[in-house]
């Protein structure tokens, strides 16, 4: 799909029915969840943050069984399909299921095409593509995590099959927004464990950047899987440096002092006290 821009989108539709990817789902979609993704990824998109566009909400009449807080309670609820759009819908799981299952011809080539499509920087001539494309991954996820952190935004199912390669916001389910901070504020009500909750961010992200890492090291060379290596390692400096000039914007602080974190750290602390 071409925009009046001569921008390239890709379409989706959520909710429309089983997919090769449905696994022992239905593939549907039920109207309140459908409601949220729209009215969420649209409003990321206007406070500035990356993300899929919703274009269109349809209701069905067909009638989809959901059990909506996972205690048992299975009710009848109406269906919708929405039809969304991003630049791209590859994830690190699109790499990791390719390096998992050995075809490493295919696992190249898509490589090659998403570096050529949407990684335009990037020269497909140069034999360090792979490892500059990792950390442009790397660096953007650490600012997408940012993002995600200055608006009190919980994702709710941080996976490697939901974080998209181009570093966008995608796949809202049981997404929510903290009332007051909270770093245990969890939006899933079937994440028993917390795994996902919104204090645990950013080290989900280094762990899903882990395992792109663990995708990606059959087509480096030794040398190039110990540069990835120490790419990786620079995650933290990259969440943490933009996370406090986001922070600071937000406080009005100009420049840069030695005690800024702290202050953060301190205001947050203050806040969950409250």
């Amino acid at each position: 799909y071409f925009c009046r821009r001569g921008e390239r989108w890709e379409l989706q539709l959520k909710g429309s029915g089983k997919t090769p990817y449905s696994r022992n789902g239905d593939g549907r979609a039920v109207l309140r969840s459908s409601v949220r993704e729209f009215l969420c990824s649209e409003a990321m998109h206007y406070l500035g943050i990356p993300t899929s566009r919703a274009a269109s909400l349809v209701v069905s009449d067909d009638d989809v069984w959901r059990d909506q807080f996972y205690n048992g309670n299975i009710k009848k609820e109406r269906g919708a399909i929405v039809l969304r759009l991003a630049k791209s819908w590859f994830r690190i799981g699109s790499l990791e299921i390719l390096a998992h299952s050995g075809e490493l011809d295919l696992l190249r080539r898509l490589l090659d095409f998403i570096i050529q499509e949407h990684f335009p920087s990037i020269a497909m001539n140069n034999s360090n593509r792979y490892l500059e494309f990792f950390s442009t991954v790397v660096s953007e996820t650490a600012n997408l995590i940012s993002l995600w952190m200055s608006v009190g935004f919980a994702h709710g199912v941080c996976n490697t099959d939901n974080f998209s390669l181009l570093s966008i916001a995608i796949d809202y389910g049981p997404f929510g927004f903290m009332d007051s901070y909270d770093p245990n504020f969890v939006p899933n009500t079937s994440d028993d464990e917390r795994r996902y909750k919104i204090g645990n961010q950013a080290s989900v992200g280094l762990f899903n950047l882990s395992k792109l890492l663990q995708a990606l090291k059959p087509l480096l060379d030794p040398r190039q899987k110990q540069l990835a290596s120490q790419i990786l390692e620079g995650y933290g400096d990259h969440y943490y440096s933009r996370f406090t000039e986001l922070f600071k914007t937000k406080l009005g602080l100009l420049g840069e002092k030695e005690n800024d974190n702290c202050l953060i750290a301190f205001l947050l602390k203050v806040s969950l006290l409250c």
